[in-house]
């Protein structure tokens, strides 16, 4: 009885043991997979000195960095908004509203580019490669390679699509640069584009208002930090994108005295950019104890919306 204990039941109890092992380590390994993945993916990259590291001569500085910021959200720092449930950057929520964010700006602008700048006039044919790209960057940022609710067929990823709109933009500029494009730089184009990004931050300033209003000192708020993550993209790729308008109308800016108001601009759209709490909190306004970011970050909203609209009532004099 016990020789038959030695040979059979023994070695079968130690691959029992051993299974159990096994299981344990999946087991940690599953629940270290995501918080140590999200450490590892999360970067809400709000570098403010970013900068363009292959110019075009006779290029535009405005379209370069909007290249910088694709390259940099869907290459360096990848793309999470339209990750699936069984990667980490799913469980993520600051970074994709983030990401959002710099994205939506950036479509804004190639349809400014696509309508205005990059044309002669209005009655002049839309350049080709801004077209694709503003249509490009309005392609939905949370769609995966694959969508079952729609297909069992593979689709377009997002920041395959946003890869498309760069290299449109890249094409455009090189275009541009030989003297194959247009670019306007006149001072109705210029103060249309920022009356337009005015109106975009306007609406943004709704947003905030309206969730303040509805939600403003309920703690739990869930909410709150992706409001305040899509704007803090939206306003830190304005800051880049406004930084380099300044040298692409660097003459009309002269012309007009607008250095010290567009500095001034630059300043409250780079507050705004770089705010970053640790934990979004959705206290009252005038709360003692718990601040509002929200509250905070539409301050600093409304006074860049304020001076862009100066500015561009000073272009039309």
């Amino acid at each position: 009885m016990a020789e038959r204990l030695s040979k059979f039941d023994i070695p079968r109890l130690e691959f029992k043991g051993g299974a159990k092992r096994i299981g344990l380590g999946i087991f940690l390994a599953l629940l270290l997979y995501y918080p140590l993945g999200m450490l590892i993916i999360h970067s809400v990259d709000d570098d403010l000195e970013l900068a363009v590291t292959e110019t075009v001569d006779g290029g535009s500085h405005a379209v370069a960095i909007a290249e910088v910021l694709i390259a940099r959200e869907t290459d360096e720092n990848r793309w999470t908004a339209n990750d699936p449930f069984f990667l980490p950057g799913a469980a993520l929520d600051n970074m994709p509203h983030f990401q959002r964010g710099i994205i939506y700006a950036l479509s804004r602008f190639a349809i400014e580019m696509s309508d205005h700048i990059g044309r002669m006039r209005g009655s002049s044919q839309v350049d080709a490669d801004l077209d694709k790209a503003a249509g490009l960057l309005k392609y939905p940022g949370d769609v995966w390679w694959f969508d079952l609710s729609t297909s069992l067929a593979p689709t377009a990823a997002s920041e395959a699509q946003y890869r498309s709109a760069r290299r449109a933009l890249h094409a455009y500029n090189g275009r541009l640069a030989r003297g194959e494009a247009v670019f306007e730089r006149r001072a109705d184009n210029l103060e249309a584009t920022l009356e337009r990004i005015a109106a975009d931050l306007g609406s943004a300033s709704a947003t905030i208002d309206q969730h303040l209003d509805a939600n403003s000192g309920f703690l739990l708020d869930f909410k709150v930090d992706d409001i305040f993550y899509r704007n803090k993209g939206r306003l830190y790729a304005y800051y880049m994108l406004l930084r380099e308008l300044k040298k692409d109308y660097a003459h009309i800016i002269q012309e007009k005295e607008l250095t010290g108001s567009w500095g001034a601009l630059l300043d409250s759209l780079s507050d705004a950019a770089v705010l970053q709490p640790l934990v979004v909190v959705n206290g009252s306004p005038d709360s003692q104890v718990l601040p509002s970011h929200l509250a905070s970050q539409g301050f600093y909203l409304l006074r860049a919306r304020t001076q862009l609209r100066e500015i561009a009532n000073i272009l039309l004099k």
